[in-house]
């Protein structure tokens, strides 16, 4: 069984969306830090989740492997994430409903392209595109191009310069409804997260909002341990998730190795909550 000392990281990409680690890298990074158990949550995909499956067979202590997927919503004009955790992968109907998140995807990496190259950017949709691969584009491509073009010294400076609301390169999300994602989950046997709700910069009152509607919308839990976050934020949505009756989950949010965010580091998990693994009984197995 999951214990109080068990190290779980259930939110991390890879190269299937806009990680910079293949999935078997992920594992083998994961394995090394001591993750027990790891979820793979790619943005809007499940691409890299066979592979993972099979590099982790392959080991002689092998980590429990949660599948998983980010998916992007709209809720009152923001862009909202919700981790998706314990799905089956194979599902036609979410199979289907991701095809149509990348389609959008792409719909709007190519308006981000055309406002950039508007301001004077020019080639920042095919740089971007070519970072991305055979995975679908995101702002993660572009700000990673645009910062190793010049533009800003890092990836998160040109979400500030350049990807933020309200700048010349930001395009409004096109996403669907929080309830619609929801129901796509449960109906693929999954659990509904909300994604690292503090980072969305809502004022208290509509952070609040934000949960009780996630909450009303057949929500299951919401992510209360971060990988960067102050003491006071994590007491408070462990606070939020209590009050709204949700299940609380821990996440690093890995895209790659860095000074700052690592694979399940800084995931200390206070006592009182009810996590999420609780909801379908996961069990450790080596």
């Amino acid at each position: 069984m999951i214990t109080e000392n068990t190290l779980a990281d259930l939110h991390s990409h890879t190269t299937a969306s806009d990680g910079q680690l293949t999935p078997s890298l992920l594992l083998e990074r994961a394995l090394e830090k001591g993750v027990e158990l790891l979820a793979i949550t790619d943005h809007d995909t499940v691409a890299g989740l066979d592979e993972a499956h099979a590099f982790n067979a392959g080991q002689s202590a092998p980590l429990t492997l949660v599948d998983g997927v980010e998916i992007s919503t709209r809720w009152h004009a923001y862009d909202i994430h919700i981790v998706a955790l314990d799905i089956d992968r194979h599902d036609e109907n979410l199979l289907v409903f991701l095809e149509r998140q990348r389609e959008l995807r792409e719909e709007r990496a190519r308006e981000i392209g055309a406002r950039l190259e508007k301001a004077g950017i020019p080639g920042a949709y095919e740089g971007a595109r070519a970072l991305a691969g055979d995975a679908a584009l995101s702002r993660g491509h572009y700000a990673r191009f645009l910062a190793e073009q010049g533009h800003a010294p890092d990836s998160a400076s040109v979400f500030k310069k350049f990807l933020g609301r309200g700048k010349t390169g930001y395009v409004p999300n096109n996403w669907g409804e929080m309830a619609t994602a929801i129901e796509v989950i449960h109906n693929a046997g999954g659990v509904a997260v909300l994604a690292h709700p503090s980072g969305y910069q809502l004022s208290a009152k509509w952070l609040k909002r934000l949960v009780r509607e996630f909450k009303a919308a057949g929500g299951d839990a919401m992510e209360v341990v971060l990988g960067q976050q102050t003491t006071d934020d994590r007491n408070n949505l462990g606070a939020l998730a209590t009050l709204n009756g949700l299940y609380a989950s821990v996440g690093s949010d890995f895209h790659f190795p860095g000074r700052w965010l690592e694979l399940g580091k800084n995931l200390y998990r206070p006592q009182g909550l009810n996590w999420v693994w609780q909801c379908k009984q996961w069990t450790i197995t080596k």
